[in-house]
C-alpha cells in the first residue's frame, strides 16, 4: 500500500487509465505519482473521471469546471457566482454534466460549441448519466428530473418524492434512478411506471451508494454493515429484503465502492478502516485496520484491482486487493 499525507481533507478520490487521483479541499488536484496542479480559487466540492478516462474534471467554489491530467489543467466552464456542486461524465456519449444553482448545465467533449443548459424549481444537489449517456438524472428538493442530455427545447420528466433528494444514480441496466435523502433513506423509481421504492430503515444518513454485481446489487452506507438491496429482475427491491455485510456495532460505514462489472465491493468506516470483500466469498480483508479519522473519500479501480481511500485528516492510501 502507498500512503500520503495531505494538508487538506480530500473531496473525492478517484481512478484513471493511469492510477489514483485525489481532488482536495484546498483547491488542488494530487496525483499517484506525487504530481500536484493547483486548480481552483478555493475548495473543490465534486470530481468525476473524464470522458475519455484521462484525468477528472473538478467542480469548485470559485464556479470554475477544469479537467485535470498530470501536468495540464484545461478550464471547460465557468459560472458566475455561483458554486459547482456536483459533476457526472459519460464515456459512452462524451458529455459532462455539471449543476450550479437551479441549472443543470451540458458539455460535449469533442464540440466546444455544444451546450445545453435545463432549469430547475430548487436547486440541484446531484447530477448522473444513464448507461448509454443519453439521459441525465438531476437531484433536487421533491423529486428528480430526467432529461435528453443533447435535447435544446424538452420538458423534463418529473419524479416526485417530498422531501430533499441529495444524490442520485441510475441503475446499470437504465430501468431504476435512485436517490439518497437528507432523512436517513433511499428512494427509488421504476422508470417504466414510475412506481415509487422506499428504502428505508437506516440509522444514519447515506453519504455513498454504488452499484455492483454487474448492477445485481446496490451497496449503500449509513448503517453499522454495507447494506446490499437485490437488484434482479423487473422488480428490483421492491418487495424484498435488503442484506448486511461486516456488520460492526461499534461504527457506521462512512463510504462504499464498487466496480459495476464486478462482484468486490470496499468500504470506509466512521472509526478510520478500510475493508473489502466479495459478498459471494467469505470474510472481510482490511487494507487499513488502524482506527483514525472517518473516511470521507473512497474508489475502487474499473478492474476492481486497486482501491483508494482518504480520510477527514488528509491522510490516504492507494491499495491492491
Amino acid at each position: 500500500m502507498t500512503t500520503f499525507s495531505f494538508d487538506a481533507q480530500v473531496t473525492a478520490a478517484l481512478f484513471d487509465k493511469t492510477g489514483a487521483i485525489f481532488a482536495l479541499g484546498d483547491g488542488s488536484v494530487r496525483f499517484e505519482s506525487g504530481a500536484r496542479s493547483e486548480v481552483h480559487d478555493g475548495a473543490v466540492l465534486c470530481a468525476c473521471v473524464h470522458p475519455s478516462g484521462e484525468g477528472i474534471v473538478t467542480g469548485g467554489d470559485d464556479g470554475k469546471l477544469v479537467w485535470s491530467r498530470e501536468g495540464e489543467a484545461v478550464l471547460l466552464a465557468q459560472t458566475k457566482g455561483q458554486w459547482i456542486d456536483a459533476v457526472a461524465a459519460s464515456a459512452e456519449s462524451g458529455l459532462i454534466a455539471f449543476s450550479s444553482g437551479r441549472t443543470l448545465s451540458v458539455l460535449d467533449v469533442k464540440d466546444p460549441h455544444f451546450r445545453r443548459d435545463f432549469q430547475h424549481e430548487r436547486t440541484v444537489s446531484g447530477v448522473a448519466f444513464d448507461p448509454k449517456g443519453r439521459r441525465i438524472a438531476a437531484s433536487t428538493y421533491g423529486g428528480a428530473w430526467l432529461w435528453y442530455a443533447r435535447i435544446e427545447q424538452q420538458q423534463p420528466t418529473k419524479l416526485a418524492w417530498a422531501g430533499s433528494h441529495l444524490a442520485v444514480g441510475f441503475s446499470t441496466d437504465g430501468a431504476f434512478v435512485v436517490t439518497s435523502m437528507q432523512d436517513n433513506q433511499l428512494h427509488g423509481w421504476r422508470l417504466k411506471d414510475q412506481k415509487n421504492m422506499r428504502m428505508g430503515g437506516y440509522p444514519s444518513k447515506i453519504k455513498s451508494f454504488a452499484f455492483m454485481a454487474k448492477g445485481q446489487l446496490l451497496a449503500t452506507s449509513g448503517a453499522q454493515g454495507v447494506v446490499l438491496w437485490p437488484f434482479v429482475g423487473s422488480n428490483g427491491p421492491m418487495g424484498r429484503e435488503a442484506t448486511e455485510i461486516g456488520y460492526d456495532e461499534t461504527t457506521l460505514i462512512a463510504q462504499v465502492a464498487a466496480a459495476p462489472a464486478h462482484g468486490r465491493l470496499a468500504a470506509g468506516l466512521e472509526d478510520g478502516r478500510v475493508w473489502w470483500a466479495d459478498p459471494a466469498g467469505r470474510g472481510l480483508q482490511f487494507v487499513k485496520q488502524d482506527k483514525g479519522a472517518p473516511i470521507t473519500a473512497l474508489a475502487m479501480s474499473s478492474g476492481a484491482a486497486r482501491i483508494a481511500w482518504s480520510d477527514e485528516d488528509g491522510h490516504a492510501g492507494v491499495a491492491s486487493l
